[in-house]
């Protein structure tokens, strides 16, 4: 058993194989699942774990070229609208909608406890070199 980091095997295991360009979305409960990538469920109560938690143990273990989320966030969830902002200088907004189609082409879908609005962002992965 792996002493730090990431300990869900599932999500240390998904992580492990995406490369240069492979998109990655944190969604709150509420989100949509496209069929299609792989699916690593976090969810354990209503909030739990948070989207800021796992956003934030995905950036300690990923690097991240930029991300894209729902232009509504700015609106009606401004604790996360700041958080993606602080962390992902890279950031794109597109209408709800229009990221719920971008997910279809992630590799690995990421759901947290969030019960929070718009909630999710699509992570674009880079090289570490």
């Amino acid at each position: 058993m792996r002493k730090a980091g990431i300990l869900n095997r599932h999500l240390a295991g998904a992580l492990a194989e995406l490369g240069h360009g492979d998109g990655v979305l944190v969604c709150d409960a509420g989100m949509p699942i496209p069929a299609g990538p792989r699916v690593v469920d976090l969810a354990f109560r209503a909030g739990v774990p948070s989207f800021a938690e796992v956003v934030d143990g995905l950036l300690d273990e990923l690097v991240v070229e930029g991300g894209t989320a729902a232009a509504e966030i700015r609106a009606a969830n401004s604790a996360a609208a700041g958080l993606l902002a602080e962390r992902l200088p890279a950031l794109a907004f597109v209408p709800h909608e229009e990221l719920k189609e971008l997910s279809r082409g992630a590799r690995l879908v990421v759901r947290t406890g969030e019960a929070r609005p718009y909630a999710n962002v699509l992570l674009r992965c880079g090289v570490f070199f």
